[in-house]
């Protein structure tokens, strides 16, 4: 068969898909089997573009810097990098990303093809003897696996890497890149092992698509929350606790403490029942859920404490389990909806930390659904719907979500996964939401549902989970009796909206750039007097404010008032409003709304306060 590049609907393509798996234009479909085109513009193709990038990126480093030894290079959902040990101790600075980066288009320009080969895992060693981590990737394969590299071959040098592939044709098709940062990292994101630099860059299939990228980087470094967190005295991560460990200031926990009362607020209004379990517990409780044998490397390390081991948990669902095993069930007692504000602690690798959106001790709005078979879709229904209308309060709106399916490798009764997959698709249906179906990438033990949302910038974030579970109802032997007076095991749904408090904080310092709707701002108005004549109606602004439950502050008038301003300007407060002599003989005030470019003068007090609390009242997002 000739290779699909010969068929003529795959022009514009740089890859193919044939019997579910993405291959080179170069790869001959067998007899039956069809190439589905894989275009620059997709996801899968932006990926390989990107990988196909990181390749050259390496070849140019390996041509610059003669001896460097290559880790990995993958795509990434917002570009790729590559992870080097250079020779002699030497070290990347930024400057030499434009070295790095003219190397590259030499290389593109000359046209270079990517040719695969295969070859046996026993002349891998030979293929890559001044290359160590490829031959511990190639160590670890089975006796008799075969190998793919790529190779590139152009004016002067040539390159080979083992790589599983798809790649582009040929250099040529690549050239919309940048480089972007260097960073430190470790073998295998580990920090007992070599350190490592590691490039950053990213790749598209134009000059505009890169723009637009580049652009939206621009803003995400502007929102980013670390920063936002200490110029707005939110938060931060003392060294004295260790990385991953916010401390909340003040406004911070002002904040989160919000959150916590909404997400109360609403889950015993939609019929959840609260229960409250331990931080620490006996290390049995989760070798029987087998937390122990699947999350070890995450948990903290044991304590030993009067003969026994205990552990910090890294997760709730075996204390809710406990509750619903505490007494005898029946099927009248069902749905059981158990909720909790429940703190885990999970040792994240120092390299994957990031402020508050991945931390070591975070809070979930976790819950655990415990049901009939026959009760199952209409609760997941009810979760997904709920979910979204508890994201939607904070004026997020635009999601998708992704079903995960049952695995190669999978424990219960496909009748079971059967039903609990169609009850999740049901549900995802009814949500009106659009979503994609991630084929095999459930877990061992349930299929789930991820909700993403976009935030303002259009980058996608990973927020609530819904998981079907079979697992530990088995694992616990729950069991509830049903109508026949016969035993029979519950279905368990895992939920979680925010994800974890601390992560969705990040989400919505950044999608607001800081300035967070009236609700959910620390200190909701700012009263300034003109001058200090007007500082005793400015008192009396403030008290008519504070009566209603309006979060105030003030600055008195020791500073020009432009300086105050601003000031209240850079600390996001929603209104900042000022009074002077006009104000006090009208009963009125001048209104500095957050958003708005101009002032607007002699607003009633009245009306003032009328608009700060219908807005808070709302839950209104910034206008």
């Amino acid at each position: 068969m000739a290779p699909v590049t010969g068929d003529s609907r795959l022009e514009g393509a740089i890859a193919a898909l044939i019997d579910g798996s993405l291959v080179d234009l170069a790869t001959a479909p067998q007899d039956g089997e069809e190439a589905t085109p894989v275009y620059p513009d997709s996801d899968a193709g932006r990926s390989i573009l990107r990988h196909s990038t990181a390749h050259v990126m390496a070849q140019a480093v390996c041509d610059l810097w003669p001896g460097a030894r290559l880790a990995i290079g993958p795509a990434t959902d917002e570009g790729f990098y590559y992870d080097f040990d250079l020779p002699e101790g030497a070290h990347f600075t930024d400057d030499d990303l434009a070295r790095i980066e003219a190397r590259m288009r030499e290389i593109i320009s000359e046209d270079q093809p990517f040719v695969r080969e295969e070859v046996s895992r026993e002349s891998g060693p030979e293929l890559f003897s001044n290359q160590p981590y490829k031959l511990e990737i190639i160590e670890e394969l089975a006796d008799g696996e075969s190998l793919s590299v790529y190779r590139n071959d152009g004016v002067g040098s040539s390159f080979v890497d083992l790589c599983r592939g798809p790649h582009v044709r040929s250099t040529a098709a690549l050239g919309h890149f940048k480089l972007l940062k260097v960073a430190g990292s470790y073998w295998r994101g580990d920090e007992h092992r070599q350190q490592l630099q590691r490039i950053y860059g990213t790749a598209f299939e134009s000059d505009q698509a890169l723009a637009n990228h580049i652009e939206m980087l621009a803003q995400a470094e502007a929102r980013d929350h670390r920063r936002l967190g200490t110029e707005l005295d939110l938060f931060h991560f003392p060294s004295e606790i260790g990385g991953g460990l916010p401390v909340f200031h003040p406004k911070g926990a002002l904040i989160r403490t919000i959150l916590e009362d909404f997400s109360r607020s609403v889950h015993l209004g939609g019929g959840y029942q609260p229960v409250w379990t331990p931080h620490v517990t006996r290390a049995e409780l989760y070798e029987r859920s087998g937390h122990l044998g699947w999350y070890s490397d995450v948990m903290y390390p044991p304590l030993e404490m009067e003969g026994a081991e205990y552990r910090l948990k890294p997760m709730n669902c075996p204390m809710h389990i406990l509750v619903y095993a505490s007494r005898g069930r029946s099927y009248r007692d069902l749905p059981m909806r158990l909720f909790e504000l429940g703190t885990v602690y999970r040792f994240e690798r120092s390299g994957v930390l990031h402020g508050l959106a991945r931390v070591r001790g975070l809070t979930q709005d976790d819950a655990h659904i415990f049901c009939t078979p026959e009760q199952l879709p209409g609760e997941l229904e009810a979760v997904v719907a709920f979910a979204l209308e508890v994201l939607r309060t904070f004026g997020l709106t635009d999601f998708e979500a992704e079903l995960s399916t049952r695995p190669e490798k999978f424990i219960g009764e496909v009748a079971d996964w059967d039903h609990a997959t169609a009850a999740l698709e049901a549900a995802l249906i009814a949500s009106g939401i659009p979503y994609r179906i991630a084929e095999g990438e459930g877990a061992f033990y349930a299929p789930k549902i991820d909700i993403h949302l976009k935030d303002a910038i259009g980058r996608r974030w990973q927020v609530s989970t819904v998981q079907v579970d079979f697992q530990l109802p088995t694992r616990f032997d729950l069991s509830y009796v049903g109508a026949d007076n016969e035993r029979h095991h519950p279905h368990m749904v895992h939920r979680a909206l925010f994800g974890s408090v601390e992560r969705f904080m990040a989400i919505l310092i950044e999608h607001y750039a800081g300035a967070l709707p009236v609700w959910l701002s620390p200190v909701q108005v700012m009263v300034l007097p003109v001058k200090d004549a007007n500082q005793s109606y400015a008192g009396g602004v403030i008290e008519a404010l504070q009566a209603v439950g309006v979060r105030t502050t003030t600055i008195p008038a020791g500073e020009p008032l432009g300086a105050r301003i601003r000031k209240g300007k850079l600390e996001k407060i929603p209104y900042i409003l000022v009074v002077g002599d006009d104000d006090m003989s009208q009963g009125t005030v001048g209104v500095n709304r957050s958003g708005h470019d101009k002032p607007e003068r002699g607003v009633s007090l009245s009306a003032l306060v009328e608009e700060v609390t219908t807005a808070v009242r709302n839950r209104c997002a910034p206008m």
